[in-house]
Formats: structure tokens, sequence, C-alpha cells
């Protein structure tokens, strides 16, 4: 048994649960403080893996996502290998194309490669001489009193070891977590959605991007949509959101191509019909959770963060944002209780449940956007009254996704804002519309148009509109 308590550092044992991304990044955080960290991760070391299991949907890092990379000096180096996208390019079925930007001039989030990114972090928290990596560790239980952990290896043999803080940061089926459902008055829910999710490869032309690079391309078809992120290999990876039902309808090659044609007929030539055929059935399509649970801790021992605290489907961007700005907030706290575990870990719950239960639901309700309302008139021109709006009083109202992507407003208060703000704009809109109605109405009364003269217009317009037949 390997019990690192023992050791004479007066420093306290960190072991964190995960080596993703939320686990290595939060690695480099408690390193940072002189920790003595232990990452254990299931998987063998991606940095040395022929091949990366595990989800390749691309990543979209914001505001949230690169003040905590700044904390531990890693912003610059991975927005260096990062693609600005400073618009949605929305894709009707009519071949047209239409920007509509993500807030003001020179706000952009960025395209990352989550295997990438992930390596970059283990690699930074492995520069820390007081970290170690151990991969190929499995997390079959631990005890909340004492913090002892049991691992199981692949030569099948087992390895026990004490800490004082446990991190669970193993994602949303976490092993972590496993013991939180044992304890009373701890609330769980997962939610399964619908739809599914689909990766294909759009590659370069000429070698060249295939079409605009610095947007995310999107296709919305009400009930389904595809995405599209470029890649710094001039590739684009896009991703098809579908109902399962409709994933199943199709079956064969032929139907691929008329289903794309139908709906997608402008990608077609851009990822090439073959591709199609073979890629579609390449992969059955992927399942989508969302996961909620408070609290985070248990007693002084443990606690969860990333996906491992709060899983969210991927439509609001926010996913590794909210599980990168988890460590920032718990560093925060850690500097306000002077690292005391036992006020640190209520205190974190406290303050971080409302705003992942808040970024859950807005993911959800995103999807709604980003599929069908996008198509939707009003939806353009609240989009161009908020943004002009914001404009003239930036202090006063502010987009929600402008909170939520560029700033680092808390996402619960995020929402309460927009609500506010929301009713007070449609006030403002529908007695604006009274008020020219009206308005309008007392100047036909006080200066009523000469009826002759009305009557010969009318006649003019009607001899023109009657060659094209009964209506």
């Amino acid at each position: 048994m390997d019990n690192l308590t023992e050791r004479p550092k007066k420093k306290k044992v960190v072991a964190v649960v995960g080596g993703g991304l939320v686990g290595a990044l939060n690695a480099c955080f408690f390193a940072k403080r002189g920790f003595d960290v232990h990452v254990f991760e299931t998987r063998e070391d991606i940095r040395r893996a022929k091949t990366v299991r595990g989800r390749s949907i691309n990543l979209a890092l914001s505001h949230r996502g690169r003040q905590s990379l700044k904390h531990v000096g890693m912003e610059e180096k991975i927005v260096s290998q990062g693609i600005p996208m400073h618009a949605r390019m929305i894709h009707s079925l009519n071949g047209m194309q239409s920007p509509i930007p993500y807030g003001k001039k020179g706000q952009y989030i960025l395209s990352v490669d989550r295997a990438n990114l992930n390596k970059e972090l283990l690699t930074e928290a492995e520069s820390y001489a007081n970290t170690k990596l151990n991969f190929e560790h499995k997390l079959q239980d631990w005890s909340t009193e004492t913090g002892m952990m049991t691992f199981s290896k692949p030569d099948g043999s087992k390895q026990e070891i004490e800490a004082d803080l446990i991190v669970g940061c193993d994602g949303a089926f976490s092993a972590v977590r496993k013991q939180f459902l044992r304890q009373s008055r701890f609330n769980y829910s997962q939610t399964y959605i619908p739809h599914g999710y689909m990766e294909l490869t759009m590659p370069p032309i000429c070698g060249e991007y295939a079409m605009k690079p610095n947007y995310l391309h999107i296709w919305p078809r009400n009930t389904f949509m595809m995405i599209a992120l470029p890649n710094l290999d001039k590739t684009f990876t896009c991703t098809l959101f579908m109902p399962f039902e409709d994933f199943e309808k199709i079956t064969t090659g032929d139907e691929v191509i008329g289903f794309f044609h139908k709906y997608f007929p402008d990608a077609i030539p851009l990822i090439g019909a073959d591709a199609l055929r073979r890629d579609y059935f390449r992969l059955p399509a992927q399942a989508m959770v969302s996961i909620k649970c408070s609290p985070y801790h248990i007693g002084d021992k443990c606690v969860l963060m990333g996906d491992a605290a709060h899983a969210v489907v991927p439509f609001y961007g926010q996913g590794m944002n909210a599980g990168f700005e988890d460590c920032i907030v718990f560093d925060e706290v850690m500097d306000q209780f002077k690292e005391d575990l036992g006020a640190v870990l209520p205190e974190y719950t406290r303050v971080r449940v409302p705003d992942d239960h808040a970024i859950a639901d807005l993911a959800m309700y995103n999807y709604i956007e980003m599929r069908s309302h996008v198509n939707s008139n009003w939806f353009l021109f609240r989009k161009r009254v908020d943004n002009i709006l914001h404009f003239l009083l930036p202090k006063k109202i502010i987009p929600l996704y402008t909170m939520v992507t560029f700033t680092r407003t808390r996402y619960h208060e995020a929402v309460e804002r927009w609500h506010w703000q929301d009713k007070v704009i449609n006030r403002g809109l529908l007695f604006g519309a009274t008020g020219a109605i009206l308005g309008g109405s007392y100047l036909l009364v006080k200066n009523p148009p000469d009826i002759n003269k009305l009557c010969i217009t009318m006649e003019k317009v009607w001899n023109k509109l009657t060659p094209f037949g009964p209506f």
C-alpha cells in the first residue's frame, strides 16, 4: 500500500481522478499551489496512443475557458492552435449563406481540437515536479472517511492509495460519483435527449478550406441540423444532429445521398458522395446526456468537477468552458478560505451548483434555437434589436450569448438578467408598435386622404394585378 499522506511534506495530497481536459487542467491548478498531485486515468496515455478513443466533437473555446487557461499560463499557446470563428454562417436550403455575428466586432470563439488540447494540458501538468501522472489506473472504490482509494491495473493487480482530497473529474459516467449515490440527500438526474450525433469530414479542396474557415457553419432544418467547425489541417468536422429514429430510417448509401440532396444539397460536393456513402455507416449515431447533481462534495474529502458534476449537451459550446471555469472558481474559493478544505468544499457547492444547472438548461434551449429559431425572421429581428440596444446601452442591455460566451457573469445571473431584459424589450416593442398605430390613426383622422385620389390609385393597382389571374 502507498500511504502518500505519511510523507514528510506539509502540503496535502490531492488525487485527481480523470486525466481528460478538466482533470489535466485541475492538476495544473493544484500543482501551482504546491500540493502533492497525483492524476489517475483509466485510459492509456493519449500522447503515446496510436488511436485516441473517446468523443471527438470539436470544441469551442471562449472567455471562461481562456481565463482558466490563462491562470496556469496556457492561454497563448492554446489560442495559437485554435481557429477564430467570428459568426455563425447559416446555410439555407436554397444554398444561400447568411452570417449572424456572435458579438461585437473583434469578439470570436475558437475552434480547438479536443485530443490536441488534452495532450497539451497533460504535458503542462507533468512539467510540475510535484505532479505524477498514472495511466491505466481504474478506480474500483474509495472511502469517504479515510480517502483510501483502490485502483485496478491492466495486469489484474490492485493498488491502494490514500489522499487528503479526491477530485472527481472522470466524466459523465464517473466512478467517483458512485460513492455519492450511496449518500443520503444526494440529488441526481440524467436525461438522454432523443437526438444523436454523427461526425463526417469535409476535406480540403485544392489544399484550401472547402468553405470560409472563420465561421461556425450551421444547416438548420427545424427538427435536425448539421454544423461544421474548421480544423488546422484545412478540413471541417461536420456533425449531424438528428433524432435516432431518423438516423435508423436511412439504411443504404443511395438513401444517404437522397437525404443529403433533399436537406443539405450544397454539402454533397464538399464532403463527397462516395465519402458520404461510406462514412455514414462507419459508426452508429452517438447518444447525448445531460446530468445534474448536488451537492458536489462529501465532507472535506471529495469534490466533483466537469462532466462528473454537470454533463451538458453540446449546443451552447459551454461544456468544456464550464468545466474549466469549475477549476478557477474552486481556486478562488481556496483563496477565500485559505485552503481550509472543510470550508472550501461546501462553499464551492453553494456557489457552483446553481450556475452549472443554469448552463445545462441553456444548452437544451440553444439546441432549439440553433436548429429552428435561426430560420425565424422574428429571431433575426430580435438579434438585431438586442445588438443595437447593447451598442447604445452597453452596461444596461447585454445579449444572453454575450454574457455567457464573452464574460464571466455567473450563468444563473445571466439567465435571470436575460429574462428581465427580454420582458423589458418586448414591452418596449409592444408600446412602440401601439404608439405607431395610434399616432398613424391620429394623423389619418386629422389629415384624411382624398378619397377620389385613393380610388384612382387602387384602380391602377387592380389593373396591374388582374393579368396575373385570380388569387
